[in-house]
């Protein structure tokens, strides 16, 4: 039996074993955004660093970020071979609305073909299968390449700390390419490399126009209500074919060549598919482009948050002195997040009243990025898909972000392969988040078939 089936027959017989590891990390809250779980946090990052060093890293540290540690191990035992950092983040999201769960969000619990728990999708179940890829290679001798591992605890919250840590670490962190375990497939039975991602600018913004709440018999019809005001502008954002009307949004946007358009058609897709894992009753969007375009390869500019004035139970019949909404735009390569937050400015500078006061705030960015089709790296990961599920990945864009893959390639001049088995409809970052097991054990057989790949 060769080295690499050997691999995969100690994944096949490690299944259950696997499984119990699994909703073990799963059962840790490790939500990097409240500070009342900042020692769960903690406690994740010291499970991977024992698992690291389990599976003979020689070198593992958890070195400081502003909030949570980044973990950085290596293993650089084959000479002459590609190295291969390694991405992946260990904190998870929020659980609110509690109450919609079906069972407990670190409960871990088996319904099915699936496990249901926060942080099950993304990412704990993708960056621990492919840890325990590397259990079932290293149980065989030394690895096929050289291995380094970046893995944050500050993702979730726009991981504040990676830009910098980066600069600090170029050299600790030279590689040939990256594999981004952050990371989904198609449908089940559907795998899929991701090559395009979105960036990302997110502001908050505040309008007032008064120094208190009136009463709004007394007053309303006579100053500028900035709740109005704020519904108006952010009606005026969008054109009627859809288009973001910031100025200059579209200035730096790549026009999408034929051929990839006809290839975009082609992926297993249909908008009624889109409106059921939605739960929507219709799509919308900008003119001229598909919906598989516009999810992928389009700009957008959403309103994620709207309030002002009461909101409470019953009537109170109040002009409310200030309303503020939340407003994020995804970007697509080329585009600055540094740009739109001049564009955004323009556009109140141009449309509000000035019987109103307003500021912006930026809370997050991230550029996005687009990735070599034809790496040898890529070339490597479509191979394990074929040797797993029997066929070769479809390529296509993701409407997400990822800024580590963005960061990497400008500091780095690394491309990423994104190889991850998250499926769209796995409630990531909502309730009932979950993993479909199945493709949680054929992601460690992959991800031994990729390394193998690497590896010559």
């Amino acid at each position: 039996m060769s080295y690499v089936d050997a691999a995969v027959a100690r994944a096949k017989e490690r299944r259950q074993k696997h499984l119990d590891e699994f909703r073990e990390v799963l059962a840790i809250p490790s939500i990097s955004t409240l500070t009342e779980h900042a020692g769960d946090v903690r406690r994740m990052a010291d499970r991977l660093v024992d698992e690291l060093k389990r599976l003979g890293m020689t070198r593992v540290d958890l070195m400081p970020a502003a909030r949570h540690p980044i973990i950085y191990a290596e293993w650089l035992g084959a000479p002459g071979k590609p190295t291969v950092l390694i991405y992946g983040h260990y904190d998870v999201q929020p659980v609110d609305p509690l109450a919609e769960w079906t069972s407990g969000p670190f409960a871990a619990e088996i319904r099915g073909d699936y496990i249901f728990a926060r942080g099950a999708s993304d990412m704990k179940g993708q960056i621990f299968a492919q840890l325990k890829a590397m259990e079932c290679l290293f149980a065989g001798g030394p690895y096929p390449c050289n291995v380094k591992y970046l893995i944050e605890g500050e993702e979730e919250i726009g991981s504040p700390s990676l830009d910098s840590f980066i600069d600090s670490h170029l050299d600790l962190l030279k590689a040939d390419f990256v594999l981004n375990c952050d990371a989904g497939i198609h449908a089940p039975e559907v795998p899929a490399i991701i090559y395009s991602l979105r960036g990302l600018a997110y502001f908050e913004i505040e309008l007032r126009g008064s120094a208190k709440d009136m009463h709004s018999g007394l007053f309303g019809g006579s100053v500028r209500n900035p709740a109005q005001v704020l519904c108006e502008l952010i009606a005026g954002m969008h054109d009627a074919d859809g288009r973001v009307t910031l100025p200059g949004f579209y200035d730096k946007v790549r026009a999408l060549p034929e051929e990839e358009r006809k290839e975009l058609a082609q992926l297993p897709y249909s908008d009624a598919d889109w409106i059921a894992m939605a739960t929507s009753k219709g799509l919308w969007g900008e003119k001229g482009y598909t919906t598989i375009e516009r999810v992928g390869a389009r700009p957008t500019l959403e309103v994620n948050g709207i309030w002002g004035g009461f909101t409470g139970e019953g009537s109170k019949t109040v002009l409310p002195a200030k309303a503020a909404a939340k407003i994020s735009t995804r970007l697509v390569a080329d585009q600055e997040p540094g740009d739109v937050h001049g564009q955004l400015r323009a556009y109140l500078e141009a449309h509000a009243p000035k019987e109103v006061e307003w500021t912006i705030r930026e809370l997050t960015h991230g550029p996005g990025a687009i990735m070599d089709r034809h790496s040898t790296a890529m070339k490597a990961a479509v191979k394990a898909f074929d040797q797993v599920f029997g066929k070769a990945p479809i390529f296509k864009r993701e409407g997400g972000s990822v800024p580590v893959v963005a960061l990497l390639q400008q500091k780095l001049g690394l491309d990423s392969v994104m190889l991850g088995f998250a499926l769209p409809d796995d409630g990531i970052h909502g309730p009932d988040e979950r993993q479909y097991l199945p493709n949680f054990f054929r992601g460690i057989e992959t991800y031994i078939h990729f390394l193998a790949n690497i590896g010559g």
